[in-house]
């Protein structure tokens, strides 16, 4: 493969797969509708460093907008489509559900309706742990997910269910890839990663829903881009396949890292926890290991001193940020 089509390049996620690709000599182009959804200035510091790179370029548009895509699919030869434009936010969904439906559901659509059209065979979907709510864990791949608790859930599935259908009818090798709770620097200021890091440093009192004894399968995004890369790289057919750290941990100790790495107490307010907020995850990875030849590198102890460096470091604009 040589030519890549990236979208939400400057997402978190985006933002370091992007990266890694570029320096493994691919040529991206990347799209991005640079919503304002969290403070775009994150999206923008994204954007920038990835701007250096002689080997990309960049289309600020939507998904959502077929007319738009179809000129980019015009004027680029695809070896591979590696779709990471989302809404996300779990919560958020419950408050406007629409936009999550046209952008997770039809947005993919609309990218696999041109990959059919102009012949690119490989497509790589972002897909959620937010599926397994209420499964057994740790959660494989093959359980039934059709209880999902957010709208955002729901159209997550909806995004694989109809990846399996062009995967079916036109050939087109899908690997869908179940992202648990991903972490790291440069991340996303509504997540509690960030938010807490800059809380704590600010001496702002935190917000935690529910007692903090809830577990997540935290991963940094460093093995998320990898993974995700290795999954371009490999013919799947159609695989769904979990990304994810194989080890949860409460969400307090999260925070006593923080603490750790800051130097600091965080001053906690403890709130309801949310009904659409699951209890824990866990990601069972053996087929990450078997088919991508992947596993998860940098432990949640090595990850959060590496963010909290790197909240320390861009102190002086994060600052402004707004969470």
């Amino acid at each position: 493969m040589n030519k890549v089509l990236l979208t939400g390049t400057a997402g978190f996620i985006g933002f370091k797969t992007a990266q890694l690709l570029l320096e493994k000599g691919y040529d991206v182009v990347g799209v991005d509708n640079m919503n304002d959804y969290y403070d775009v200035r994150v999206k923008e510091y994204r954007l920038n460093l990835l701007k250096e790179y002689p080997n990309f370029k960049f289309y600020k548009t939507d998904i959502e907008n077929l007319e738009a895509l179809e000129i980019i699919f015009k004027d680029h030869s695809f070896d591979g489509v590696i779709n990471l434009a989302a809404r996300a936010g779990v919560r958020y969904s419950l408050v406007d559900p629409f936009v999550y439906v046209t952008t997770n559901t039809l947005g993919t659509t609309n990218l696999l309706e041109l990959m059919q059209k102009y012949n690119v065979k490989k497509f790589v979907l972002a897909s959620t742990s937010s599926l397994y709510a209420g499964q057994k864990m740790p959660f494989i791949e093959d359980l039934p997910v059709n209880t999902p608790i957010s709208p955002y859930a729901a159209s997550k599935k909806g995004a694989e269910a109809m990846a399996y259908t062009y995967h079916h009818l036109y050939g087109i090798d899908v690997t869908v890839l179940r992202y648990f709770t991903v972490y790291g620097p440069a991340g996303r200021p509504d997540m509690s990663v960030f938010r807490f890091i800059k809380w704590i440093e600010e001496d702002t009192p935190i917000t935690i829903f529910g007692d903090g004894t809830q577990k997540r399968d935290f991963t940094y995004v460093d093995d998320i881009a990898e993974g995700t890369i290795k999954a371009l790289e490999t013919e799947t057919g159609y695989e769904i396949i979990n990304l994810g750290g194989n080890k949860p941990y409460k969400l307090n100790y999260m925070i006593e890292l923080i603490e750790k790495f800051t130097g600091k107490t965080a001053k906690k307010v403890y709130k309801e926890f949310h009904k659409a907020d699951m209890k824990a995850t866990w990601a069972n990875i053996e087929k990450a290991k078997k088919l991508l030849k992947w596993q998860p590198k940098i432990s949640l102890e090595e990850g959060i001193r590496r963010t909290v460096k790197w909240h320390k470091e861009n102190a002086k604009w994060l600052k402004e940020v707004k969470v």
